[in-house]
């Protein structure tokens, strides 16, 4: 990328955000969970084809359109505004390099940043994929690699899309798979009926 190039993204990308924050002539409330962000339509309309066709459809408001969003927060709205500005300013200005460029300087100068932001942002999607599919992770082959702390997280959950029933029958049929080899050697003739009522009864599940 020339240098020519690469001041003029870094002035248009500046002059865009600063649009993108500024409340100034608005035209668009975008609710976003319990916030209302003043947004400008030129500036949406730009980002994807969901705003073209809310913004040509949806009818205004004393001049104000309304958009509702849900399953995100304000904060990872506003991540992929930008980032989607940044690609649209690429693709106007032919800057073939820009994703090769950007990357190189976030990971050289903005790499804590990244590792805050953006590690925060993932986490988020991933935990509310999880919640809507979890049979992604309960259904998986490899559900038993599942760090502890994680599935807790995730089991705490209250909007889990899954009954109750479902979650723990699978957990045992997998804690049967995992212990498959080892349940022929439970030696019940070295235990006696107390501790058998105690400590196996409650498997006998995995047990049949």
């Amino acid at each position: 990328m020339s240098q020519i190039s690469t001041k003029l993204l870094v002035q248009f990308s500046s002059d865009f955000a600063q649009l993108l924050e500024s409340e100034y002539d608005y035209n668009v409330i975008v609710k976003v969970g319990q916030q209302s962000l003043k947004l400008h339509s030129l500036i949406l309309y730009q980002c994807s084809s969901f705003f073209r066709q809310e913004l040509t459809t949806t009818t205004k408001k004393n001049n104000i359109i309304e958009i509702t969003l849900t399953d995100t927060t304000v904060e990872t709205f506003k991540i992929l505004i930008k980032k989607k500005l940044i690609k649209v300013l690429s693709n106007k200005l032919g800057l073939a390099e820009l994703v090769e460029y950007i990357q190189s300087y976030l990971i050289d100068n903005k790499a804590s940043w990244l590792k805050l932001k953006f590690a925060k942002t993932l986490q988020i999607f991933c935990t509310d994929i999880l919640a809507k599919h979890p049979n992604v992770i309960l259904a998986s082959d490899e559900f038993t690699s599942i760090k502890e702390h994680a599935l807790i997280n995730l089991l705490k959950r209250d909007d889990l899309q899954i009954k109750e029933s479902e979650i723990w029958d699978k957990n045992f049929l997998d804690l049967k798979t995992t212990l498959d080899q080892c349940i022929p050697l439970i030696r019940y003739f070295q235990m006696s009926g107390k501790d058998i009522v105690a400590k196996v009864k409650p498997y006998r599940q995995i047990l049949d």
